[in-house]
């Protein structure tokens, strides 16, 4: 391998932590009347998010000093292991429940989401792959189909929970991946149609999944019910304008927005910062993806290339989804917006995947 460059990427690193200063700042501007009503502390949350900060930046910090191809060896170990947890997740006494979905695993208030960590290990697991059959990737039988058995596998065992945000995510990201190492359009056609098909089917297995098709389509069909949440969000975002109601000035937080810390945080931030404030974000967020795309070019190999994809590949498709979702572009899915939403297994995946970022950047050619 080539000699790494003595420090990673600057811009990343900065763009980053501006982004969690603000993610905590908002989870206590948003979670603080609630945190006061329901535990008497109302930087219940915002400490708790700032812990997980702390120890995702501790984690970030730490990987990025492993080198970035020792992710290929131990993929295969990685991924076995989040299957182990994913299946131990939907053992009742050890799985927790949350929200409807069976998705933690954990003592008390903290836990952890395997499902989320599924979501690293997939992508070094498929980044190794790739790399090491990328001439039989136009192949349908030979390289397609195994590399996406895996990856169908997986969103099988988190729809079991059922997770289906977290499983979109997932596949999605690896499509990417799959695209960039040299797939043929063609074969994603045909799929498209197959998981098109199945996709309805999801839908129409759960009735509540129908409901928020429909309100999505017609929130005021149902403003008590399943449309509630977007035509709260919607509330929020638009009395915003475009300097905001000032920080810590929301009014859809108090009791109006269900849980307006974790994925609709962003409905938050604009009503209180308004169009100025939000478009911040974005821009953040497209600086943080164009950063990752210079090092996902500039890697010194096809596996660290494509690793680089996936991580900014994961990030820039769970901006889009909860963007979509709170803005009424996306029927309504229990998505987080990455380094800002109120949540440890997913704050603390996304910094430990910047970390393998980072150490990729050391030796990007750029």
């Amino acid at each position: 391998m080539p000699k790494a460059k003595k420090t990673p990427d600057f811009v990343l690193v900065i763009v980053t932590m501006t982004l969690l200063a603000i993610g905590i700042i908002t989870v206590y501007s948003a979670s603080a009347q609630w945190a006061e009503i329901r535990f008497e502390d109302s930087f219940f949350f915002a400490k708790r998010q700032l812990l997980f900060a702390g120890l995702g930046i501790i984690a970030m910090f730490l990987i990025m000093q492993v080198d970035y191809w020792s992710w290929s060896n131990w993929s295969k170990l990685l991924l076995i292991a989040c299957f182990v947890l994913l299946v131990a997740v939907l053992i009742p006494g050890i799985g927790m429940v949350r929200g409807g979905a069976r998705s933690w695993i954990g003592v008390g208030a903290f836990s952890i989401q395997p499902s989320e960590f599924t979501k690293l290990a997939m992508i070094a697991f498929l980044a190794r792959y790739l790399s090491l059959n990328q001439k039989r990737i136009t192949s349908f039988k030979k390289g397609l189909v195994p590399s996406l058995g895996v990856v169908l596998f997986a969103f099988g065992m988190i729809m079991l929970q059922p997770d289906l945000g977290t499983g979109a995510v997932l596949v999605g990201t690896c499509i990417v991946m799959i695209y960039v190492a040299g797939a043929r359009v063609s074969h994603f056609v045909g799929l498209g149609f197959i998981g098109l098909i199945g996709f309805v089917v999801l839908i129409i297995s759960a009735p509540y999944r129908i409901k928020r098709i429909t309100s999505f389509l017609d929130p005021w069909s149902d403003p008590l019910g399943s449309g509630f949440q977007i035509i709260q969000s919607l509330y929020a975002i638009g009395p915003g304008g475009l300097l905001g109601l000032g920080l810590g000035q929301s009014r859809q937080k108090f009791g109006y927005l269900p849980e307006p810390q974790t994925d609709f945080i962003f409905a938050i931030l604009a009503e209180e910062l308004g169009f100025i404030g939000g478009s911040l974000v974005l821009l953040l967020f497209g600086l943080l993806l164009w950063r990752g795309v210079r090092i996902a070019l500039g890697a010194p190999d096809l596996f660290g290339s494509l690793l680089a994809i996936g991580i900014i590949g994961m990030i820039a498709i769970q901006v889009m989804i909860n963007i979509g979702v709170v803005t009424g572009l996306m029927p309504v899915t229990g998505i987080t917006l990455p380094f800002l939403s109120y949540g440890g297994s997913s704050l603390t995946l996304m910094l430990m995947a910047l970390g393998v970022l980072l150490n990729i950047s050391r030796y990007a050619r750029y």
